[in-house]
């Protein structure tokens, strides 16, 4: 019996997704905390998670109605296969409606802004622009608050990146960002700069930090717009600098008298 509705259960799209936050929950409610943060699974096995209510109350109408239908049925046949009682269509309806409490709690704590709120994560990248457009939809379809976003990985300040590839994909991420805060402008937007390691990392010296400080200083960024701090470089460095942008300049000088004077041959 145990098994068969194990088995049951696990069909139902998202009940994995659901019970899995019931069991967090009930851990939560023993935590002395204010504010607990889930980080969720991707956008389809959450819009999933979402969506197991409506469809585990669905799939028990359509048992009752199939109980009130064919009456005894389930019963006949686990009698005639030697279950037995082992089989008993009341206990397995019994099991399901009890988890469907279980779900629709989380329903209801979902859907009060006062003890939830959904804080959407992205890229400026097209895809997950797309991605988040469909998330704050269903959001919205499921009466679940979601009035922040934070764009992760953004390159700053243009002027100080040197590579042509960087350059260009600047300008596509500003192309996206501009998207965001259109789409958004009633949202609160926040913008976290790309890094060259995880912040996390205790190798990572940008902060001077590690570990939970370097998390802790990092985190600051959610509360205040990042600024980024340019990195002047010595005078032997500047000079350096310099030199190599003029021997740039020359090249590009000399190759742009080299394609006028073959246009004026051709």
């Amino acid at each position: 019996m145990e098994g068969f509705i194990s088995e049951l259960t696990n069909a139902i799209p998202g009940v994995d997704e659901a019970m899995s936050f019931a069991e967090m929950l009930k851990l939560v409610q023993t935590m002395d905390y204010s504010v607990v943060v889930f980080d969720t699974a991707p956008t389809g096995h959450t819009l999933r998670l979402l969506q197991f209510p409506a469809t585990l109350e669905k799939g028990l109408e359509k048992m009752m109605d199939l109980k009130n239908r064919f009456g005894g049925l389930i019963n006949q046949a686990s009698r005639l296969f030697g279950l037995g009682d082992d089989l008993n269509e009341d206990m397995m309806l019994g099991r399901i409606e009890g988890m469907k409490d279980v779900i629709e709690q989380v329903n209801r704590q979902f859907k009060d802004p006062d003890l939830t709120t959904f804080v959407c994560v992205c890229i400026p990248e097209f895809l997950s622009l797309y991605e988040t457009e469909r998330l704050v939809q269903e959001l919205a379809k499921f009466e679940i608050d979601a009035h922040n976003i934070i764009i992760n990985q953004v390159i700053f300040d243009e002027e100080a990146v040197e590579s042509k590839l960087l350059r260009a994909r600047v300008k596509m991420q500003q192309k996206y960002v501009d998207q965001f805060h259109m789409l958004y402008d009633d949202f609160n937007i926040i913008k976290l700069p790309l890094l060259p390691e995880e912040a996390r990392n205790p190798a990572l010296n940008i902060f001077e930090l590690c570990g939970v400080q370097a998390l802790q200083n990092f985190s600051k960024h959610f509360l205040a717009p990042y600024e980024p701090v340019l990195r002047r470089g010595s005078v032997e460095e500047l000079e350096e600098r310099v030199g190599t942008l003029k021997s740039a300049l020359q090249e590009a000088e000399s190759e742009l008298d080299r394609a006028r004077k073959g246009k004026q041959v051709a």
